[in-house]
């Protein structure tokens, strides 16, 4: 049991710092979360949910994932 714990809080540990990151870089994903059905499994296997975003919001996460600098190449 605790290692299912350890995978879960690991998973939340993820999703914050992910939300803490992006936050840094403007960006904000209403839906950014843990995907309650992969939670259910035995023992849990939790993924992320990132969610919709806008085609603003898309953007940004482009651009922040490849700088300008290396997207000219």
């Amino acid at each position: 049991m605790k290692a299912t714990t350890g995978t879960v809080g690991a998973a939340q540990e993820a999703v914050a710092e992910l939300r803490q990151v992006l936050g840094r870089a403007g960006i904000t994903l209403p839906s950014l979360g843990l995907d309650v059905v992969t939670l259910a499994a035995d023992p849990p296997r939790p993924l992320v949910e990132l969610g919709c975003c806008t085609v603003e919001t898309a953007r940004l996460l482009a651009a922040a994932v490849l700088p300008r600098e290396e997207s000219r190449t």
